[in-house]
């Protein structure tokens, strides 16, 4: 509950009054903020300014070494730490140098105390920086990209006031351009964002396997060759801003370089209790990707700590899809490979007093303002007891917790180590009865395998706390957490609980149903693995969550099989037509290149008869304007026969519907030449043909705003087609699960594992361009 004094305290330093009471939820920052702020008022002597509140408020928040308290305190209070900037350097200095005694000249230097920037000093680097870029600057006026301005000045300038330089660029930019006029307040024309847009799509088109991106600017590899310049080294982990250190830490990296020779390691660790979607693609990439760029190595860890949700099935598929997607794991393990060690890490816990025992039910540890355990302080050996009861099997489940002694970043007090679990586990058997969480085991299982990058998800940071604090209790090698942002999909749901109730309701076949984003409904669809990484290349290393338009993954699908897939003809909706005046006694074998712009890459043969099958989609009983397919009057040519066909007549059934067309053909080179060249097939092979929409009608079906009925309520109806009888050419009779073709002018298409001998199943991967009007 917040105190009178304490809110008017922290309403002193500047905070809201709604800040100060979430701050006052957070028993660590509290008591930190509390003590910075009494000193300053000590050293003060009066009421804490605005500038120098915010300052404290930032150490509190940020600082994880309590030594440093009242040392980086005394240099606020005294008005020689009083810009952010040299905060960040002071708290970035500290955490780099654990040991005392602190040297307070060295700290001074790279903290910029006592020094003194003239406006004079700004006016002459701002002026050098103008210069530099003098000549763009009058051609671009206004439309400059001002910011690089600020950010060369202030590179120059590293202790200057932020807003004092932004003024002066403003002034020197003002009068050197005058006032803006009309044209500078115009957008920058389209055609140089075009131009801009076909130079991203060039650069991203030539794409290798394993995540790496050929011939493009910044390549997956590229950029997490780039991210290294921000990460720590390997046994650099102190340096690492919000990394804890204990008087141990040093020698527990010294042996940790030792194990490792300085190589790093990553690990990507899924739970196997559902299939991986798009996003895990992303940490795939990330993961593996990182120790791949940097000459490293990546574990594949299967977080099964939780027996009652994981199947075999989903092992399999996990680690399929890691293999589909390019990439080797180092070594596959599994966290209950280490129970043992982990059991006797809890009983090490206990022993320092750092977990109990505690009989709290799940519905009271809920939430973020659960009330405190009246078991947190009993004593040692009762937790002990009670801890080795809980493993023989002594307690129901959910009658006894072992939780660890800490508050977490987003407040949440004593988070949960272990639980009574009675379900047999898939590796281990009926050995355990208790099973340990993902806050207590991630970290640890992390130290064992010396992973020097832990690299995870946004929603993971407020674990990150635990995570040093829990290495740190045991006194173990503790690595580093670095947290990365989601990427999702508009028009998509991939929550495991979600899938199972789209399932459950008949609207998707299963976890691999080609209208998902998992990757294994991915697969299946036919999007190749190449096309996925480059998605991800393309998404980049991005810390913020990014939600992208799933027409941007389509098309990295297109720039992959445009270039692997090759052509073919298919008609989803025959029309006969008998050719009266066929040039030949049989059919003619017809050469079609696989590639037709690259024939190198070589050529099927297809059968050319009397009877072939159309589109009833190009034929028209009587021309209209810019309709430039058959029509009575209107020839058209078939592709790759060199003939072009008329018609003289049109043959219909009772209903008045057209059965059959009657053509006339000649030589393409004999006289006019038609308007359009349309596919064909003949003696076709029948097949199945399903046709792919997006699943949901809105971008965010799980949006209560958007869709107040619940995301089953905005699937949509049309998502899928399937065309059966449509007719292929007999190029394909070979084909195998999962081949990939274009069928020309239709789209790509990919060959379903439903597919039986006789019997071709294709699914429609994309069409051959983003709309498919424009086919």
């Amino acid at each position: 509950m917040a105190t009178p004094d304490s809110l008017a305290l922290f309403t002193g330093l500047g905070l809201s009054e709604n800040k100060a009471r979430e701050t006052l939820k957070n028993a660590a920052l509290s008591t930190q903020l509390r003590e910075a702020a009494t000193q300053a008022q000590r050293t003060l002597g009066s009421a804490i300014d605005k500038a120098t509140g915010t300052l404290l408020y930032g150490l509190a928040s940020r600082l994880r070494d309590t030594r440093r308290l009242s040392f980086l305190v005394s240099y606020i209070a005294n008005k020689k730490i009083h810009t952010e900037l040299q905060l960040s350097a002071a708290l970035e200095y500290v955490r780099s140098h654990p040991l005392d005694p602190i040297d307070t000249e060295d700290f001074e230097q790279e903290c910029g105390v006592n020094v003194v920037l003239t406006p004079e000093q700004i006016e002459e680097a701002v002026e050098a920086t103008i210069n530099r870029h003098r000549s763009q600057l009058l051609v671009e006026r206004y439309h400059f990209n001002m910011g690089l301005l600020m950010g060369e000045a202030r590179a120059a300038l590293k202790w200057a006031d932020g807003k004092m330089i932004k003024h002066e660029v403003d002034m020197q930019v003002l009068h050197l351009l005058g006032p803006k006029m009309e044209a500078d307040l115009e957008k920058k024309p389209k055609a140089a964002k075009a131009r801009l847009e076909d130079t991203h799509r060039k650069t991203a088109k030539d794409v290798v396997e394993n995540g790496e991106v050929a011939g493009q600017t910044l390549s997956l590899m590229e950029q997490l060759r780039g991210e290294a310049l921000k990460f720590h080294k390997p046994g650099e982990n102190y340096k690492t801003p919000g990394y804890v250190t204990t008087p141990y830490t040093m020698d527990l990296l010294r042996q940790h370089l030792e194990i490792t020779g300085g190589q790093v390691r990553t690990r990507f660790p899924p739970e196997p209790n559902g299939i991986l979607h798009i996003g895990h693609a992303k940490a795939i990439n990330f993961n593996f990707g990182y120790a791949k760029a940097n000459n490293g190595i990546c574990f594949l860890r299967f977080d099964d700590t939780n027996p009652e949700k994981e199947e075999a099935k989903f092992f399999t598929a996990i680690y399929d899809m890691v293999t589909w997607l390019g990439y080797t794991p180092y070594k596959v393990t599994y966290a209950s490979d280490y129970f043992d060690q982990l059991y006797a890490w809890a009983v090490e816990l206990i022993h320092r007093g750092q977990a109990y025992v505690c009989h709290q039910r799940v519905e009271e540890l809920k939430g973020h303002n659960s009330l405190p355990s009246p078991w947190r302080e009993r004593p040692i050996e009762e937790s002990l007891l009670l801890f080795e009861a809980m493993r023989k099997g002594k307690f129901a489940e959910g009658e006894a917790t072992l939780r660890m002694k800490l508050v977490m970043e987003d407040g949440k007090m004593d988070p949960v180590a272990y639980r009574v679990k009675y379900t047999p586990h898939h590796r281990t058997g009926d050995k355990w009865c208790i099973y340990p969480t993902y806050d207590y085991t991630h970290c640890l299982c992390d130290s064992i395998e010396h992973i020097t990058h832990s690299l995870c998800t946004k929603e993971f940071q407020a674990r990150r706390s635990s995570y040093f604090w829990l290495c740190n209790a045991l006194d173990v090698y503790c690595p580093v957490q670095w947290e990365y942002g989601r990427l999702n999909l508009h028009y998509a749901v991939v929550s495991k609980r979600k899938i199972l109730q789209l399932v459950a309701a008949g609207a998707v076949r299963d976890w691999d149903d080609p209208r998902l984003f998992t990757l294994t409904a991915l697969r299946r669809r036919g999007f190749p693995p190449e096309a996925i990484n480059n998605f991800c290349a393309r998404v980049g290393v991005t810390v913020a969550q990014t939600t992208m338009e799933p027409h941007l993954l389509e098309a990295c699908v297109r720039d992959v099989l445009n270039n692997t897939a090759p052509r073919a003809m298919a008609v989803l909706e025959p029309l006969k037509v008998v050719i009266t005046n066929f040039p030949a006694p049989k059919p003619l074998d017809i050469q079609v290149p696989n590639f037709p712009a690259d024939e190198t890459k070589g050529f099927h043969q297809v059968p050319f008869a009397s009877t072939v099958f159309i589109e009833r989609t190009d034929f028209k009983e009587e021309s209209e304007p810019g309709y430039k397919r058959l029509a009575l009057g209107q020839p058209v040519g078939l592709r790759h026969t060199g003939y072009v066909i008329e018609l003289q007549h049109v043959v219909k059934g009772s209903s008045g519907c057209v059965e059959c067309l009657e053509v006339t053909c000649r030589r393409a080179d004999s006289g006019e030449k038609p308007k359009a060249f349309i596919h064909w097939v003949s003696q076709p092979l029948v097949c199945e043909i399903r046709l792919y929409e997006r699943l949901f009608q809105h971008k965010n079906p799980e949006d209560p705003v958007e869709v107040p009925g619940g995301f089953l309520s905005d699937l949509n109806p049309a998502s899928l087609q399937v065309v059966e009888g449509a007719l292929v050419d007999r190029s394909v009779v070979l084909a195998k699960s999962f081949d990939k073709f274009q069928f020309e002018r239709l789209g790509y298409f990919s060959v379903d594992p439903d597919s039986q001998q006789g019997q071709l199943v294709f699914n429609r991967t994309v069409t051959l361009k983003e709309d498919p009007g424009k086919v």
